[in-house]
């Protein structure tokens, strides 16, 4: 089923993009539809700013107001994305959404995170910096490359908790 899975375009009010991503992620993690929607990302790039005498890089979003969202289109799927608070719907005639093609997806740059090396090894402690469990830590088990996902034993509410989790929404604690 993850085989039939492809990007999809869903806009948002704008500078809610993040926000939109957490609850669909939430939504996702509570019903269990993992193999219905993989990935929610928000594009972003790194520029740099200029202020007197500082220059330091920020990330911009690259499409404001647009979610990108890796899913099998179900009407549960869609039932999910469509009526997350903040999506104003998705990007195609009418209400049929259209998937993107693999050449707009590698412009968009959305993809290649998967690709890239994760520096993350089993036993490294975790911080979760987005998504539904940030705040929380843990210990990495599992590293998968080729998703960019990690598996890792987080500590909630004095019970350990395994999660995957994708490998960018972690930052290792040294």
């Amino acid at each position: 089923m993850a085989a039939d899975a492809k990007w999809y375009v869903a806009h948002t009010y704008s500078g809610y993009e993040n926000k939109v991503k957490a609850n669909i992620e939430k939504s996702v993690e509570n019903r269990g539809l993992q193999h219905l929607i993989m990935d929610v990302e928000v594009p972003v790039e790194d520029v740099e700013e200029k202020s007197e005498d500082q220059v330091k890089t920020v990330k911009r979003k690259l499409f404001p107001g647009y979610v990108v969202i890796k899913m099998v289109m179900t009407d549960e799927s869609w039932y999910i994305v469509r009526n997350t608070r903040g999506v104003t719907g998705f990007v195609g005639p009418g209400s049929k959404p259209v998937p993107l093609s693999d050449e707009e997806v590698r412009k968009m740059g959305v993809d290649t995170v998967r690709q890239a090396e994760i520096g993350l090894s089993i036993g490294d402690r975790i911080s979760v910096k987005s998504g539904p469990m940030e705040g929380f830590s843990g210990i990495v088990e599992t590293v998968d490359s080729e998703t960019g996902k990690i598996s890792a034993k987080i500590n909630m509410f004095d019970r350990e908790v395994s999660l995957e989790i994708e490998a960018a929404q972690v930052t290792k604690i040294d």
